[in-house]
């Protein structure tokens, strides 16, 4: 029997979820799918240490990180609180260079993207990790194209997850395609997960994550705007609506939302064409028009620059996912 031998490299203070979303995922489909390649997993830290995770808990690892030898199925490193001071380690990235070079495929989770780049691996790559980092890993390592919205990225045999959750659908991508689609559904469904977001969906939605807003005039003019997506939303009639000027109303949007009002808009009647997209039979005139888009063309140049697909590839997949 021939195993695939998955390595998860932990440090001091290591995300325990990070690791924990790829060990059992993999074990499921082991004891789901009666593989004749089944996964091996293996928790490899530096000295072998046991890792305090940034919990607090303790994980036990399998092996020093010194001693292990390809070749390996697939590599990957956990993000976590210690991260800036692993990728500072030059052993840790040593072996991490080191062991990439004997691996099928090797991957990240959250942070742990900032170690692999310590390594060189992800130089003229596109690459993600999550949100509250990216920046910093941009400005450190400014030879990565490094794009904050994807839940994953896959750039040749380098995969590179966002924040901790995503290791499932990372995980679950890798199922699906070790072993097929329907190992990778009655993997989730075991796990009550959804079956399998796409990478290139965004890590945050303004729906579900838009912080609580003390201001009350922005908060009442975003409420509109979201319940209203195929009123006139410019910046004329949302000055006058809140009694403003339109420049006043563009620095309240930076202060307190981050980004100016147009590109608010647009993100919203994105994300709400997404919506439609994978949860109805609407033809693409009928959702660019409820979201608020002029013409399918203006639906599709927003859709393409921020998903990287177009509405009805996107709307291709996700009807493909529903029907596994």
């Amino acid at each position: 029997m021939d195993e695939r031998l998955i390595v998860i490299v932990g440090y001091d203070t290591a995300e325990l979820l990070d690791i924990a979303c790829v060990t059992t995922s993999l074990a499921m489909a082991n004891q789901i799918g009666n593989l004749a390649h089944p996964y091996r997993v293996s928790v490899a830290s530096p000295g072998g240490n046991p890792i305090t995770c940034g919990s607090g808990l303790t994980l036990q690892s399998q092996q020093p990180l010194e001693r292990l030898t390809g070749p390996l199925d697939t590599l990957i490193v956990s993000g976590g609180l210690g991260h800036e001071r692993a990728a500072a380690d030059p052993r840790l990235v040593g072996h991490v260079r080191r062991l990439a070079k004997e691996s099928r495929r090797v991957a990240s989770v959250c942070t742990g993207a900032g170690i692999l780049a310590a390594t060189g691996l992800l130089d003229g790559r596109r690459a993600t990790t999550h949100w509250r980092y990216a920046s910093q890993l941009a400005a450190q390592h400014p030879q990565i194209t490094v794009d904050s919205s994807p839940i994953y990225i896959r750039d040749g045999d380098v995969y590179t997850a966002a924040g901790i959750t995503s290791a499932l659908d990372l995980t679950l991508a890798f199922i699906e395609d070790d072993h097929g689609a329907e190992l990778a559904r009655q993997v989730a469904r075991d796990l009550v997960t959804y079956l399998q977001r796409p990478g290139n969906q965004a890590q945050m939605s303004l729906f579900t994550t838009a912080p609580a807003l003390k201001n009350d005039m922005v908060r009442q003019l975003i409420e509109h705007i979201t319940s209203h997506l195929d009123h006139d939303l410019n910046a004329a009639a949302l000055a006058a609506r809140a009694g403003v000027t339109p420049r006043h109303l563009t620095r309240l949007f930076l202060e307190h939302v981050g980004q100016p009002p147009a590109r608010f808009i647009r993100q919203a009647r994105t994300e709400a064409a997404a919506h439609l997209l994978a949860s109805t039979a609407l033809p693409l005139a009928g959702v660019a028009k409820r979201c608020g888009f002029g013409s399918t063309e203006t639906l599709r140049q927003a859709f393409t620059s921020r998903y990287g697909i177009s509405p009805s590839r996107y709307r291709a997949t996700q009807t493909a996912r529903s029907a596994k």
